[in-house]
C-alpha cells in the first residue's frame, strides 16, 4: 500500500460548485478515509458527476476547498493537480474507453509507461491486475474481442494499476446488464479491498450501493449521509 489504511484520502470543506445562476452543489463536507467505500446516490442532474470530477481535480469548486491525502489543490498549478491525477486517483466511467488498437495488456499498462516506467515493468503490473480481476487469458485481445464486462474490467485494472489512493468511479456498471453488472462490481470490491484504497462510487443501483461501509446522498445540493434501509436510489 501507498500510505495506510484509515488515513485521509479525500477531504471536502464547504465545497460549492455553480455555473452561471444555477447552483448544482453547495456547502459540502464529506471526507473518505483509506479503507473505506463510499456509494454516491442522488437522481440524474443532482450533480454526482460534477463532485466526482471536483473529487478528481477536473474541475474547481466554486467555492471551499478540496484536501487529497490531507493536503489542500486549491492554489496548485496545472501542472501538479495532473501529477496528482496521475499518482493519486484512478478514474473509472460508465463506458470503458479503452483504445480499440491496444491489447488489453497495452491499454493498463499505458498510465504507468505514461508515468516513466519501463515497458517491462509496466507490462508486469498490468498483468498482475488483469489477472487479478480474472482476465490473466485475455492480455492479448483487443477491446472489440472482449465482452462488455471484460471491457469494463480492464478499465478497472488500468485504473488500478498506478496503485492510486483514492478511486473514482461513475455508474461503472449501468452499462452492463444485472448478471454482468454483478460480476463486475464483485470484481471492484474485491481488487479495492486488497488493495486497501478508498472509493467514491456514483451508482443508481441500490443493491450494488447496500455493499458498500457507506451511503451518501446528494439532497437539495447537499451532500448527506443516509442509511442502507432508507436510501432510495
Amino acid at each position: 500500500m501507498k500510505a495506510e489504511a484509515g488515513k485521509e484520502a479525500l477531504r471536502f470543506e464547504g465545497v460549492a460548485r455553480r455555473y452561471r445562476d444555477l447552483v448544482v452543489i453547495e456547502d459540502v463536507d464529506f471526507a473518505l478515509k483509506r479503507g473505506e467505500t463510499a456509494a454516491l446516490l442522488g437522481p440524474s442532474g443532482s450533480g454526482k458527476s460534477s463532485l466526482l470530477h471536483i473529487a478528481g481535480l477536473l474541475e474547481a469548486p466554486s467555492a471551499g476547498e478540496v484536501y487529497i491525502g490531507g493536503a489542500p489543490t486549491s492554489t496548485l498549478s496545472d501542472a501538479a493537480r495532473t501529477g496528482i491525477r496521475r499518482n493519486a486517483l484512478g478514474f473509472v466511467y460508465q463506458f470503458h474507453h479503452l483504445l480499440p488498437e491496444f491489447t488489453a495488456l497495452d491499454n493498463v499498462a499505458l498510465p504507468r509507461l505514461i508515468a516513466g516506467e519501463k515497458k517491462g515493468e509496466a507490462d508486469k503490473q498490468a498483468a498482475a491486475f488483469l489477472t487479478a480481476l480474472g482476465l490473466g487469458e485475455r492480455l492479448t485481445h483487443q477491446p472489440g474481442q472482449l465482452s462488455g464486462g471484460e471491457q469494463q474490467r480492464t478499465a478497472i485494472a488500468r485504473a488500478l494499476v498506478n496503485k492510486p489512493d483514492l478511486l473514482l468511479a461513475d455508474e461503472p456498471t449501468g452499462n452492463l446488464d444485472p448478471k454482468t453488472s454483478d460480476v463486475v462490481f464483485d470484481a471492484l470490491l474485491d481488487i479495492v479491498r486488497k488493495e486497501g484504497l478508498a472509493a467514491l462510487i456514483a451508482t443508481h443501483d441500490q443493491r450494488l450501493a447496500n455493499r458498500m461501509d457507506r451511503i451518501v446522498r446528494i439532497e437539495d445540493r447537499r451532500l448527506v449521509e443516509v442509511g442502507r434501509e432508507t436510501a432510495p436510489a
